[in-house]
């Protein structure tokens, strides 16, 4: 008996510590999570846009979940109006179109010709960013879609 629950010890041990359960990340968002928040912002600027701004810049209202978060900018000249990476927050007001990763990638472009395609129309960026939580670029993909005279955009970290 004493064996039997020593074996079901060591096994759940070796469960719980595997890859596998490393690898389920409950601290970080992933694709589906950011593509839900995603639609949730677009509705919110829907509903009122300057309100909707302000909760993604504060993190309020649910816009800021674990490393998920928007960000928005203007469709017609690409100035940032929204983060809500508080790593970030630096970026707001400058012109987006310009952003390059670390490798040097224009990200800031593609999510600029990404604004210009049809409102509702979702375009993947992949590109390096830091986590609100690390100053270290790591991969990122946003989801991006136009919502009227801005775009929005919401990533999960790989």
């Amino acid at each position: 008996m004493v064996r039997r629950v020593m074996i079901a010890a060591a096994t759940a041990t070796v469960v719980a510590l595997s890859p596998v359960a490393f690898a389920q990340q409950p601290d970080h968002g992933s694709a589906d999570e950011a593509k839900a928040m995603l639609l949730k912002a677009v509705a919110a600027v829907k509903a009122d846009k300057a309100k909707a701004l302000d909760m993604f810049n504060k993190g309020e209202g649910g816009f800021l979940d674990r490393d998920l978060y928007p960000f928005c900018s203007d469709a017609s000249d690409g100035k940032i109006v929204a983060v809500g990476n508080p790593r970030a927050k630096q970026l707001i007001g400058t012109d987006g179109r310009l952003l390059k990763d670390s490798t040097g990638k224009a990200y800031g472009q593609e999510m600029f010709s990404a604004a210009q395609k049809p409102e509702g129309q979702i375009t993947e960026v992949s590109y390096l960013f830091s986590r609100p939580s690390d100053p270290n670029p790591v991969p990122k993909v946003s989801f991006l879609t136009r919502v009227g005279d801005i775009y929005c955009g919401v990533g999960y970290y790989k």
